[in-house]
Parts: C-alpha cells; sequence; structure tokens
C-alpha cells in the first residue's frame, strides 16, 4: 500500500464510521478505486481502531465520569454501563458465531448496494422521529434493541451509526443522546472485532507496508473527530434523514458497478 493510498482509505474510513453512510461498504469501495486490495483484515482493523481512539478524544469527558461514576458505585453510572454491556452482546454474540459469513459478504458489491439501499430507508425513517424523543439513556429493552441494529450493521453497507442512532430515536431517545449511546457503544464493539483479529495480523503489516499503515491510522483519527462533531451538529438541526438520497444513489451506483462493470 502507497502512501496516498493509506492516506485516502484513512480519511474514509474516518468520514464514514460516523457519518452514517457505512464505513465498511465505503471501504469495500475506496479499495476498488485506489486499486488496493488487503490482503487479509489489518487495514481494516488499524483504520477501525484509530475511529475508536476518536470516539474516546470526544467523548472522554462522559467517560471519564462513567469511569469515576463506577468506581465510587454511583448508581446512574453503573446503570449505564449496565447498559452498554447490553448493547454490546449481539454484535458479540454475531461477530463470534458469524464471523466468516460476514467476512464472504465484503466480496460482493451486490451485498454492499443492496445494503446502502437500506441503509437510506432506515435513515429517512427517523424523519419523522427527528426532535421527538426526550430520553437521555435507552431502557435496557431499548439498549438490547440498538445492540441488534448494531449487530446488522456488520454488513458492510448497512451503516453502523445511522441504524444505531436511528433505533435510538424510534425508542424515544434526545438525538444527541442517541448518537453519544452510540459511539460509546461503538468502543466494545471496535475492540472485540480487533481482539478476535489478532490472529490473522502477524505477517500482514509487511505485506501493506508501516509506513502506509501509520499515515491512515492518523487520517483517519483526525477525519474520525471532525465526524463525530459534524453529525452532532446536524442531530441538532434534524437534519439526519437528508443523508437518505446519498445513500440510495450510493447504492444504485454500486448495484450497477457490480453489474455492468466487472
Amino acid at each position: 500500500m502507497t502512501w496516498w493510498q493509506g492516506m485516502v482509505l484513512g480519511i474514509v474510513q474516518g468520514l464514514t464510521e460516523f457519518l452514517p453512510v457505512s464505513s465498511s461498504g465505503h471501504l469495500v469501495l475506496a479499495q476498488a478505486a485506489v486499486g488496493f486490495s488487503a490482503p487479509g483484515v489489518l487495514v481494516e482493523v488499524v483504520l477501525h481502531v484509530a475511529t475508536l481512539l476518536a470516539v474516546v478524544i470526544v467523548y472522554r469527558e462522559t467517560l471519564v465520569r462513567l469511569l469515576a461514576g463506577t468506581v465510587r458505585r454511583d448508581s446512574e453510572s453503573l446503570k449505564y454501563v449496565g447498559l452498554l454491556i447490553v448493547g454490546t452482546v449481539p454484535a458479540g454474540v454475531v461477530g463470534l458465531f458469524l464471523k466468516d459469513f460476514f467476512e464472504r459478504a465484503f466480496d460482493s458489491l451486490i451485498v454492499v448496494g443492496v445494503s446502502f439501499l437500506l441503509t437510506g430507508a432506515i435513515l429517512w425513517s427517523t424523519k419523522k422521529a427527528a426532535g421527538r424523543g426526550a430520553d437521555k439513556a435507552p431502557t435496557p429493552r431499548g439498549a438490547l434493541a440498538v445492540g441488534l441494529a448494531q449487530a446488522c450493521a456488520i454488513l458492510p453497507g448497512i451503516s453502523r451509526s445511522g441504524s444505531t442512532v436511528a433505533a435510538g430515536m424510534w425508542l424515544g431517545l434526545d438525538p444527541v443522546r442517541a448518537a453519544e449511546y452510540s459511539f460509546l457503544l461503538a468502543i466494545p464493539a471496535i475492540a472485540g472485532a480487533a481482539v478476535l483479529q489478532i490472529p490473522d495480523l502477524s505477517a500482514e503489516a509487511v505485506q501493506v507496508g508501516v509506513p502506509a499503515l501509520a499515515l491512515g491510522f492518523v487520517a483517519a483519527l483526525v477525519s474520525g473527530v471532525a465526524a463525530i462533531k459534524l453529525l452532532v451538529l446536524l442531530l441538532r438541526r434534524s437534519a439526519f434523514h437528508r443523508f437518505a438520497p446519498y445513500c440510495w444513489m450510493l447504492g444504485l451506483a454500486t448495484l450497477g458497478w457490480a453489474w455492468f462493470g466487472g
């Protein structure tokens, strides 16, 4: 991987991990566009860890407050941590038992295209829910529902942030609070996925190139921080559903590419 390929893939990952347009789907397309075929999962893992760090940076005060509250056994902090654990379970189960199935999906542009269309439908469905929520945290049942949405987003083309924030909004969460829960929920999900891939990473760094990986990491981190702040701003303006037409156009273009371009 060259330095410019690493930078492009990092920017794509950072922006699309948090904007509701599916980072996995965009990475599949971006790798095809820049002419880079990853020899394994190392590039994806490195870029996802960079976006995990972006969440930690943006929500560091909330994380410190939750950690301190947990140590003090504060009931509200313990409850919220419990909700994060409940929301993490579905993706953990899916990642353990359906890992090979989802990895094969990354090789199909048709799967990616259809998933983009579904993401657009999910985003558009929030048009009526925007501004309606008032709750600050989901119920345990709601946390499980958001977790199921996150598990479905393992498919390339299904936006993790889009599906989880949409689920939170439909469950009555304030949109900004729904985004906060979604992004905090990403920390164990991304960390767990990275840990599962560790056995497969040993020889890949040499093949891909460490300098290009490092540049991609930095690009994903910086663009990820910017994307989180942009999304929160758009949620405050009830503009979440406006990403739907983009996903629909991209889905149709991807299906056209799959059927007629190769």
